[in-house]
């Protein structure tokens, strides 16, 4: 432990007390009086202090905010006809007593989740998906034993983030933190109500920041930054607070990943940060619903090899892999293959970062995007769009083509075909896209290994167009080096992309053409 040995100690404890309090501020929601009184507090946390041996007074101090939810939701139920109601036998006795258990019909289906009072006058933040689809909500605040019908303000399940509100005064409203200085290491406790037990306190850490790409609502197009935590996150906590080490929100739990039969929590847990949920919060309740920027683009991250292909210095940035139609992107110029680099000045991680700053930003709002297009930097300004109410959703089966005129490519084994109008209708593959259709992969060649899958649609090799097979087989017998870059076309399901990736061109085992 570092001993200032200055009699001007006092003083420098009085400046950062001031300080301290400076950023512990008042938030009013919408600034006009008429929305919610959230307390903020966005000091970092101390992390040289000599570690607690006792949590007892943070959870005092966050647990009274924390409550239980419970929803029923009416679901219909189609039951099995019986073999009996088609039988001439019973039919003669019974004739048409017998019930007609193909009906639909009806039965309350229940569950629990865990929110978070966020303001006196009862204002909760919880999960989406806890109240999603929900006929009536119940909030039970352990405090005082009462429990209340919510009002759902908003939900958006984009973020998986709700608002409710319940008709109370003078509850014990949470701290908001800052979410954005959160560091791997910090120690965070999760606040719920796991499998019904009632209200439970689990210790961790934040295992790590920033981790997307799950689409744990089943919502595509989801907007995902999620805190991981090793602190034990059950069924039943979600929508339940995780707080630092102060007791201030940092964010609303939402998700699990578990390999055992018990969806019980095997040390890898999911939460919201609390800078978004706060941004959809405000949101909700000023308009009753969100909406997000929105550019109309596919995108990828850079790894190395493309990187190297596309002549970046490094990995930043995100690789636009397609610009959809009359959207904002291609309205400003943006092509695929551009890697964009900056956001309104701030530099461009990956595709989720990129994805994160466009989200965050309204619809109508006008974004300057640097990015670099064949090695050379350009500046676009673009006016944010809509973003759409709900994608197509993702799919898994890729169907193919098999053919007599199908040809066997320099591709490690990868066999493409001409696009003709048997195999455009059977794959639904749209007349503005061009080139070579893969009929089969090789399951143990370079080709499987990076992901090029059977009905792609070879649109670009080493960034030249090609628009048939004979064009496809030629372009890789030409490509010189160690890798060659394809721009793919691929449908999943309802949902269809471009996506650009490298294969290992190094091995030569397939027969001549």
């Amino acid at each position: 432990m570092k001993f200032f040995n200055k009699p001007s100690v006092g003083f420098f404890g009085a400046i950062l007390g001031a300080l301290a309090m400076v950023f512990l501020f008042h938030f009013t929601l919408l600034g006009k009086g008429t929305g919610p009184s959230i307390n903020v507090d966005t000091t970092a946390i101390a992390r040289d202090v000599k570690p607690a041996t006792s949590f007892a007074p943070i959870v005092k101090k966050a647990a009274p905010s924390v409550v239980n939810i419970y929803t029923s939701r009416t679901v219909k139920v189609r039951q099995m006809r019986s073999p009996l109601q088609d039988d001439p036998f019973f039919r003669q006795f019974f004739g048409d007593q017998l019930p007609d258990d193909g009906h639909a019909r009806t039965r309350k289906e229940r569950s629990l989740g865990s929110g978070v009072i966020v303001s006196p006058d009862g204002y909760i933040l919880t999960a989406n998906h806890v109240v999603e689809g929900a006929d009536e909500v119940k909030v039970a605040i352990d405090e005082n034993k009462k429990e209340f019908t919510a009002k759902v303000i908003g939900t958006d399940p984009q973020t998986d983030v709700a608002v409710l509100k319940i008709d109370a005064t003078d509850l014990s409203a949470i701290t908001l933190g800052d979410s954005d200085q959160l560091e791997v290491g910090d120690v965070v406790l999760a606040i719920g109500n796991p499998f019904g037990v009632g209200q439970t306190v689990t210790m961790g850490i934040v295992s790590a920041l920033g981790r997307n790409g799950f689409d744990f609502g089943g919502h595509a197009g989801a907007i995902e930054n999620f805190i991981q935590t090793d602190a034990a996150i059950n069924p039943g906590n979600s929508g339940g607070a995780l707080v630092d080490a102060e007791g201030r929100l940092i964010g609303i739990n939402t998700a699990i990943i578990t390999g055992g039969e018990s969806r019980g929590n095997d040390g890898i847990g999911f939460a919201v940060p609390v800078n978004i949920a706060r941004h959809v919060m405000e949101r909700l309740i000023s308009g009753g619903k969100v909406t997000h920027g929105y550019l109309g683009i596919n995108l990828q991250d850079v790894s190395g090899d493309l990187a190297k292909q596309f002549g970046l210095p490094d990995q930043n940035g995100a690789l636009v892999d397609d610009v959809l139609t009359n959207t904002p992107a291609e309205k400003a110029g943006i092509k695929s293959g551009d890697v964009i680099v900056e956001f309104n000045g701030k530099s461009v991680a990956d595709a989720n970062s990129l994805l994160l700053e466009v989200s965050e930003n309204e619809p109508g709002t006008s974004v300057t995007l640097k990015l670099i297009r064949n090695n050379s930097p350009k500046t676009v300004t673009v006016k944010l769009g809509d973003r759409p109410g709900e994608l197509a959703e993702n799919g898994s089966d890729q169907n193919g083509s098999d053919s007599d005129n199908s040809k066997t490519d320099a591709l490690d084994g990868v066999t493409v075909d001409d696009l003709n109008s048997d195999i455009r209708q059977e794959l639904k593959i749209p007349d503005r896209v061009q080139g070579a259709i893969v009929t089969d992969v090789a399951a143990d060649s370079n080709s499987a290994e990076a992901g090029l899958l059977k009905g792609d649609v070879i649109q670009e090799i080493n960034r030249k167009p090609v628009s048939n097979a004979d064009e496809a087989v030629k372009a890789c017998n030409a490509a010189k080096g160690d890798q060659i870059l394809l721009k793919i076309w691929r449908r999943s399901g309802n949902f269809s992309s471009n996506r650009f990736f490298t294969v290992d061109n190094t091995k030569k085992d397939t027969k001549e053409k």
